[in-house]
């Protein structure tokens, strides 16, 4: 039988506060650790992606310059509405 408990924030926190400081360090290390390797997933979901799009497109997200690559997610993020240039 599996159950859960829903917490909001500011009863983990006073739970994070009542445990001895090295377990403390240890849950907040792994939470960190865990955080860093979704953000991790997430940035190469994402460069996966906007190759795709620029593959579509014709053009080589590796090739642009930072230059060419913000005007690129700029004109992605606009191209539903005209914007003046």
């Amino acid at each position: 039988m599996k159950f859960s408990v829903k917490l909001i924030v500011k009863e983990i926190i006073d739970f994070l506060q009542q445990i001895p400081p090295r377990e403390k360090i240890a849950r907040l290390t792994k939470l960190t650790e865990q955080a860093h390797g979704e953000h991790a997933e997430q940035i190469k979901y994402g460069e996966a992606k906007i190759r795709k799009v620029c593959a579509a497109r014709g053009l080589d997200w590796d090739a642009m310059t930072e230059e060419e690559r913000i005007d690129f997610i700029d004109d992605l993020v606009h191209e539903d509405r005209e914007c003046d240039r």
